[in-house]
């Protein structure tokens, strides 16, 4: 267990953690690349200017923790709880997100061009101006605010999500 740590420009590369907690930890400038992390908790931790590129996230929370300007891509995560978590203007281009939860999530300005975000848990997550362009979002769970604000064009839908998407619009379906 890690509580109120700092780990600034530390080289963590290639590190596997199994098991740990961090809490309110501070990752700035910390080189996480090629990392892995299983059934981990890292909550309210800081990452900025953070490497993640190429690491991986598996059955771990990552709730409340903050990202900025972070190297993301690739990255993957299986099974990880993003509730809560600060992702405004991340390039998550073409990430597989399925299944994952980020309710209330912010991801205002995110970039999620091509994203597979099918089953994934939007509610309540800020999507204003959020690039969803060919995204796929099939069985995903959007508030009407996310399917106002957000950016849609060729994302890949279900018949739900496409009712909900008029309805939001102030289009009467009979």
């Amino acid at each position: 267990m890690f509580e109120r740590c700092t780990f600034t420009d530390a080289d963590l590369r290639g590190i596997e953690i199994h098991g740990c907690t961090f809490t309110n930890c501070d990752f700035t400038g910390a080189d996480l690349g090629e990392s892995r992390h299983v059934a981990s908790a890292f909550r309210s931790c800081t990452f900025h200017r953070t490497v993640l590129a190429g690491s991986t996230f598996e059955a771990c929370t990552l709730l409340g923790s903050l990202f900025t300007e972070c190297r993301l891509r690739p990255w993957t995560l299986r099974d990880t709880d993003l509730t809560l978590v600060g992702l405004g203007a991340a390039d998550l281009r073409g990430a597989d997100l399925r299944g994952l939860r980020l309710r209330e999530a912010n991801l205002v300005e995110t970039d999620l061009r091509r994203a597979d975000l099918r089953e994934t848990d939007l509610r309540g997550a800020r999507l204003l101006a959020a690039r969803l362009e060919d995204a796929d979002l099939r069985g995903a769970h959007l508030d009407a605010d996310a399917l106002v604000q957000a950016r849609l064009a060729g994302a890949r839908i279900d018949l739900d999500t496409a009712v909900a998407f008029a309805a939001a619009h102030g289009l009467r379906i009979d």
